[in-house]
C-alpha cells in the first residue's frame, strides 16, 4: 500500500450499516479504521421526516460522547431535500444539529422542476448553513430534477455561493451517464469529498430498480463495473472518500464489522491503483 492511498481519510455513511444505532456505528467505524462518520439527520423534509438522531437529543450527546471517546469525527450530515413546496426555515433543526456535532458538509438533493425556484433556495439554505461555519453540497441523483453532474454544475453556477459544493456519489454519478471528461470544468473547491460505491454492469430499470440499487444493493469498490481508478484520478487528490454500500444481501448473513473490514480493503486497494 502506498502512503498516498492511506492517507486517505474514509467516512462511514449511514445507508452501509443502517442497522446500527448511531452511536453504535462510531464505535463499529472507528474499530474498521474509519476517520469519519456520516449523519442522518433527516429523510428529505421536516415534519415526519426526522431521523432518531434528531428526534431525539439523548441520542444525539450519546453519538457525540462515542466520537469524542473513539476519536472519530463527523464528515456530513444528510439530508436536505428541496422540492417545489420547501420552506428553507425548517432547516434550521437539521443545521442547528449538524454544526452542534461538529459535521463539515450537509448533504442536500433537488427535486424541483423549476430552476429559479430551485436555485433560489439553495442559496438561502446555503447562507443559513455557511452562518453555522457548514457547506451544503447538492448530490444529483438520476431520478430528480437535478439529476447528473451537468445539472449539479448549471445549478452551481446560477447559485453561485461559495458554500455550495457537489456531493459526487460513484453510483449516481455512472447511472446518470455523467462522464469523467466533465470533471474537468468542475473548480476542484466544489469537489470535497466523493462518496464511494461499485454497481453492477446491468443500469436497472425505473426509478423503482434505480432507488432499489441505491439503497439495497451496491457491491465494494473494485468489485463492479465502474471506473473508479479513473474517477478518482479525475477528482482533487486526497479528498475524503465516504463509502456508502448498502448490501441488504450480504447483511443477512455477514455482520456489520466483517462488511466493513472487507469494504475499507476494498477502498485501500482500488485507493492504492488510483494513486500509484
Amino acid at each position: 500500500m502506498n502512503a498516498a492511498a492511506e492517507a486517505v481519510a474514509l467516512s462511514l455513511s449511514y445507508h452501509t450499516v443502517p442497522e446500527l444505532a448511531p452511536d453504535a456505528a462510531v464505535h463499529a467505524a472507528a474499530d474498521a479504521g474509519f476517520a469519519h462518520v456520516g449523519l442522518r439527520l433527516l429523510h428529505g423534509q421536516p415534519g415526519g421526516g426526522e431521523a432518531p438522531l434528531l428526534a431525539d437529543p439523548a441520542l444525539r450527546r450519546e453519538t457525540m460522547r462515542a466520537m469524542a471517546a473513539r476519536g472519530v469525527c463527523a464528515l456530513d450530515a444528510s439530508g436536505a431535500r428541496i422540492v417545489p413546496a420547501t420552506a428553507v426555515a425548517a432547516f434550521e433543526p437539521l443545521l442547528d444539529a449538524a454544526a452542534a456535532m461538529g459535521a463539515r458538509h450537509v448533504m442536500a438533493t433537488v427535486d424541483d422542476p423549476d430552476a429559479g425556484r430551485a436555485a433560489d433556495n439553495v442559496a438561502a439554505l446555503c447562507a443559513r448553513a455557511a452562518a453555522r461555519g457548514l457547506t451544503v453540497d447538492v448530490e444529483f441523483v438520476p431520478w430528480m430534477t437535478v439529476a447528473s453532474l451537468a445539472d449539479a454544475a448549471a445549478l452551481a453556477r446560477r447559485v453561485g455561493h461559495e458554500a455550495l459544493g457537489i456531493a459526487l456519489d460513484a453510483l449516481h454519478f455512472h447511472r446518470s451517464g455523467s462522464r469523467i471528461d466533465e470533471l474537468a470544468a468542475i473548480a476542484p473547491a466544489r469537489l470535497r469529498y466523493v462518496q464511494l460505491c461499485d454497481a453492477r454492469g446491468a443500469r436497472p430499470a425505473g426509478r423503482d430498480g434505480l432507488l432499489h440499487e441505491a439503497t439495497k444493493d451496491r457491491l465494494p469498490p473494485g468489485e463492479g463495473a465502474i471506473d473508479l481508478v479513473a474517477l478518482l484520478r479525475a477528482l482533487p487528490r486526497g479528498i475524503p472518500v465516504a463509502l456508502e454500500v448498502p448490501m441488504e444481501e450480504e447483511a443477512r448473513r455477514d455482520s456489520a464489522p466483517a462488511r466493513l473490514a472487507r469494504l475499507v480493503a476494498a477502498t485501500r486497494a482500488v485507493l492504492a491503483r488510483a494513486y500509484c
